[in-house]
């Protein structure tokens, strides 16, 4: 049985970068489940760092079955509406890290 892999998204800018929480948290972050969950995401938690200078603004871990099945979401048809959908609430690019269970 493979360990689940955590994928961070992460937005790097300044305090004055423009995010929409709302629209992210009750748009975007439901259609990356909705998009997702038929490939192996398990779960999505979403962190702001308390932040007065540059740098990380906000954090989603994105928790999936395993490494195939975030290579199936991004892979997926569902991806380009998902990734299109950024623009909505940011003007910050997305990054995203995968962290390997060791």
């Amino acid at each position: 049985m493979m360990n689940p892999v955590t994928l961070y998204v992460t937005y790097q800018g300044a305090p004055h970068s423009h995010f929409d929480r709302n629209y992210y948290a009750n748009k975007h972050l439901p259609l990356v489940r909705d998009s997702f969950t038929q490939y192996g995401l398990l779960s999505l938690s979403v962190f702001y760092p308390e932040n007065s200078q540059s740098g990380t603004m906000v954090i989603c871990e994105c928790v999936f079955r395993d490494e195939t099945a975030i290579h199936a979401a991004f892979s997926s048809p569902e991806a380009a509406e998902v990734i299109k959908d950024v623009v909505q609430f940011t003007d910050m690019n997305p990054i995203r890290v995968c962290g390997i269970p060791l």
